[in-house]
């Protein structure tokens, strides 16, 4: 695989008339050749309108495939800021302001609230107009200011990409630059580990909001010459037909949308026969083991579990596609380096349960104007996750939970991901959430929420009584809310802390 390291650079990897951006609902694939115009397009107009390298462009759009030929365009020649299209006005003046926005680009006849709140911040607002007649994301920009760019032309491999907030949970939401040489380096490791070809085609069903459909679907695709079907966000009831029309031979989603599929999968069974897949790929959020399984009996291929964040530009570690694969494990480290390190800042011998540290080209090189967090975050040159893990004999690495979300009840720590793991063992759990429940003595209890499959019934004794045959008495959740659904985060992942408060929940 070229070591291509701009986006400019990446999208030289298709052939000139291969399809490069393609949608669902019929409509024209978008080429290579198109789509590298467009790109120099889009550059040269945001430099007319005093927008070049290093300048931030938030951008509000609906899934589809404009939002993605937005990001790579963009990217080519600015920074992007792409932004939930369902946060409230409130939280577009926050994040427009805090990223220091000089443009913000919307669906021209979209009525979103960035608008409004662009205003109020004196953000000028740029219209994207589709061009029904030019492709899948093809589109012009319309509105804005005129200007001289400072810093005009392509984007270096030092320019910085793309920003995105960490999801605050509960301090002030951090801000992650990520330059073109990381999201570059990210996209060129998942390419490597699923093998990607330009006979490929990725099912984008991920919000282009998020690191995961970003660079995983978007970016891995295009650095391989290969083609993504872009979908307007994830829909059980249209998944299988968008597979039927579509013909991908990947996808990837988060576990939450896994399962949705799966209970959608037999009644679609003649689908998935006569539309095969070539892998499917999950991350973002841990897969129980028994969901692995059944994705990969049900569609006959291989499930790769990939583990990722943000300040990582993605990927980190995946289980690889030719095996072996190890369910609850999330594989061997698949770009950066990977290390355990202790309390002290020492890396740990294979065996030892420490915090999981990064370094590569792929990993940002600090949060913005954050000193403390970068002090915290950043030892002896490694990136500390926050997450626990240990590496196994064959250097698989398992993840123990976050050190954050680790359950701390009377000193001993519980690893909410362990628990969720013999928790969704039980044939009539479809989903298990282990979480913290704030306790008068203890400090912190261990609680469980968890959907049943349809049509079975289990109670809340039952469930116990099966986790302490496999779990020690302190690790046992003390109380299990059975819920139709577990509330999830804008990105679909389940979300752990300040679920009991949710909940209305103590002991």
């Amino acid at each position: 695989m070229v070591a291509y390291r701009t986006t400019v650079e990446l999208l030289q990897q298709g052939k000139g008339n291969a399809a490069a951006i393609r949608a669902t609902e019929g409509r024209a694939a978008l080429t290579y050749d198109g789509l590298r115009a467009l790109a120099a397009a889009t550059v040269a107009a945001l430099n007319a309108r005093g927008i070049g390298r290093g300048d931030r462009v938030a951008m509000v759009l609906p899934n589809g495939p404009e939002m993605a030929t937005a990001f790579v365009s963009v990217a080519a020649g600015a920074t992007t800021a792409p932004l939930n299209p369902s946060y409230r006005g409130e939280e577009f003046e926050f994040y427009i302001d805090d990223l220091k926005a000089k443009a913000l680009i919307v669906l021209k006849g979209n009525e979103t609230p960035a608008r409004g709140a662009a205003a109020k911040l004196g953000v000028p607002v740029i219209e994207l107009v589709p061009d029904a007649a030019g492709g899948a994301g093809a589109f012009t920009l319309e509105g804005g200011p005129s200007g001289s760019a400072a810093s005009p032309g392509m984007a270096g491999e030092d320019d910085v990409a793309l920003v995105l907030h960490t999801s605050g949970t509960t301090a002030r939401p951090k801000i992650v630059p990520l330059t073109q040489g990381n999201i570059c380096a990210s996209a060129r490791h998942i390419g490597a580990t699923l093998a990607l070809t330009p006979a490929d085609a990725c099912l984008n069903i991920m919000p282009l909001f998020h690191i995961h459909g970003l660079i995983a679907a978007v970016l891995s695709s295009l650095g391989a010459g290969a083609s993504v079907c872009c979908t307007p966000g994830f829909d059980a009831l249209k998944f299988f037909r968008w597979m039927d029309e579509e013909r991908p031979s990947w996808y990837t989603a988060v576990p939450t949308m896994h399962q949705t599929i799966l209970t959608r999968a037999e009644r679609n069974a003649e689908i998935i026969k006569r539309a095969p897949l070539r892998f499917i790929r999950s991350s973002s959020a841990s897969l129980p083991g028994p969901v692995m399984k059944q994705l990969e009996d049900v569609f006959g291929v291989p499930l790769v579990e990939s583990y990722g964040m943000t300040e990582a530009s993605h990927q980190m570690c995946s289980n690889p596609l030719a095996g072996p694969r190890k369910p609850g494990l999330v594989g061997l480290p698949a770009g950066p380096e990977v290390a355990i390190m202790d309390d002290d800042g020492s890396i740990m011998a294979k065996g030892g349960i420490g915090e999981v540290v990064i370094r590569g080209p792929n990993v940002t090189k600090g949060y913005e104007a954050n000193p403390e967090a970068n002090a915290k975050a950043f030892t002896n040159g490694w990136f500390r996750t926050g997450d626990q893990g240990m590496f196994d004999e064959d250097g698989f690495l398992m993840l123990t939970g976050r050190l954050k979300e680790l359950i701390n009840r009377g000193g001993e720590k519980v690893s909410p991901l362990e628990v969720d793991g013999i928790l969704s063992d039980h044939p009539a759990v479809a989903q298990a959430l282990t979480f913290a429940i704030p306790h008068a003595k203890l400090g912190e209890e261990v609680g469980a929420a968890v959907v049943l499959r349809d049509g079975m019934e289990l109670t809340e004794r039952e469930l116990r009584d099966f986790a302490s045959k496999h779990l020690a008495d302190f690790k046992v959740p003390r109380k299990v809310v059975f819920l139709p659904e577990i509330p999830k985060g804008a990105t679909g992942k389940l979300m752990r802390i300040g679920l009991a408060e949710k909940l209305g929940l103590s002991l």
